[in-house]
């Protein structure tokens, strides 16, 4: 598997294809977290507004798009969103490429660490995420939830 992680940028026009990584890679949430992902709200056209406004990658494995990450500058930390990963393709470095091209673009923008959120009940991202050296910060709850719905995870950068 030889990988590529470009960044997408005006020129990009597979975000059918792009949508449909992200659908299959959250697939597994459904009927696990509540509320719903916000994956099931993008379309072709939002994606393209958000990779508009964000910074995004795309991971391309023979021309085929294996995964993705967008990514927000914030005061001090980069925050990883929708990093996605397409379920033929995991547990072959594709996440880990995408998180060390998310630490490469923090360190250009001369930001601390990075940060990102994942659903309380997705215990094994936890795990995951810790093994990547992410550390548990923050509970929050979406609006309208009286519980914690997700947790904040932050990686200092060196």
């Amino acid at each position: 598997m030889t990988i590529e992680v470009p960044r997408i940028d005006a020129g990009f026009d597979r975000y059918e294809e792009l949508l449909d990584v992200i659908l299959a890679a959250f697939a597994y949430m459904d009927e696990r977290i509540d509320p719903p992902s916000s994956a099931h709200r993008l379309t072709p056209a939002t994606l393209r507004q958000k990779a508009a406004q964000e910074i995004a990658f795309a991971a391309i494995d023979k021309g085929r798009i294996v995964g993705c990450v967008f990514l927000k500058p914030e005061e001090s930390s980069l925050y990883i969103g929708k990093l996605a990963v397409h379920p033929a393709t995991q547990g072959q470095g594709v996440g880990r490429l995408l998180l060390a091209r998310a630490e490469a673009t923090a360190r250009e923008l001369g930001l601390s660490s990075l940060r990102l959120e994942t659903r309380v009940e997705l215990t094994e991202n936890h795990r995951l995420f810790a093994a990547w050296g992410f550390r548990k910060t923050a509970e929050n709850r979406h609006a309208g939830y009286d519980r914690t719905t997700s947790i904040e995870m932050r990686k200092p950068l060196a």
